[in-house]
């Protein structure tokens, strides 16, 4: 898995987590959030390695559709972007139509 993808996953993970499965959560959890190998995983919960790449690739799946259909993350990009160029030059004018739009 490339760097990008695995802070991708990182992000997901912190939005959507509450909708996954507890194996799903543990698995993804202790992959990108505490660093374990695949094989420590699954000598954790007593399952062959195959299942935790397996689990972490359906999961990673699953956080990417989250994000498709909700757009969380996206939209607190999208904002985080706006308040940056509103910190830059500010007015009011500029901050009220950050919060119509959000409205």
């Amino acid at each position: 898995m490339e760097l990008n993808e695995m802070i991708e996953i990182g992000i997901l993970l912190d939005y959507y987590k509450p909708l996954l499965t507890e194996k799903q959560k543990k698995y993804l959890i202790n992959y990108f959030e505490e660093d374990l190998s695949l094989t420590e995983i699954a000598e954790m919960n007593e399952v062959s390695r195959q299942a935790v790449y397996d689990n972490i690739k359906r999961g990673s799946k699953i956080l990417r559709s989250y994000e498709d259909k909700l757009n969380f993350y996206k939209k607190d990009r999208k904002l985080y972007k706006e308040l940056l160029e509103l910190r830059k030059d500010f007015k009011k004018e500029n901050l009220d139509k950050i919060i119509e739009k959000m409205s």
